[in-house]
């Protein structure tokens, strides 16, 4: 994993806070795995569904805009042109949103099943 260049906030801060985010700006159906000890890329991943194109692009914004103003690394944004499945690359945190039906495709949360869920929003 790449050192962290900035904060040097832990990951189970820096995923209350993005969960926070995620929610204050309608995000659904958030989980957060915990991924330390299970892969080597990243400590925590956390899912969350959009409702919209243009929902995705403002949650992706949102989470950027915050971890830059916290001082968290931040990597990179990826596939926000089209916005069906937008990563945040937080370096020991990656945030993904998604359309709910690219969601279901994909099925994150089945790859890493043996993992520790740290967080999961009330069904709505």
């Amino acid at each position: 994993m790449i050192e962290k260049k900035y904060s040097t906030v832990s990951s189970q801060e820096k995923v209350a806070k993005i969960i926070e985010w995620l929610e204050a700006k309608k995000a659904t159906n958030v989980v957060v795995l915990d991924l330390e000890g299970v892969n080597s890329f990243t400590d925590a991943v956390v899912i969350a569904t959009a409702k919209s194109v243009r929902q995705a692009k403002a949650l992706a914004d949102e989470v950027s805009m915050r971890a830059k103003g916290e001082n968290y690394e931040h990597m990179r944004v990826e596939g926000k042109d089209n916005a069906q499945w937008v990563l945040v690359d937080l370096n020991d945190v990656i945030v993904n949103i998604f359309q709910e039906d690219v969601r279901d495709s994909f099925n994150l949360e089945s790859l890493w099943a043996d993992a520790k869920v740290l967080y999961k929003s009330e069904a709505e």
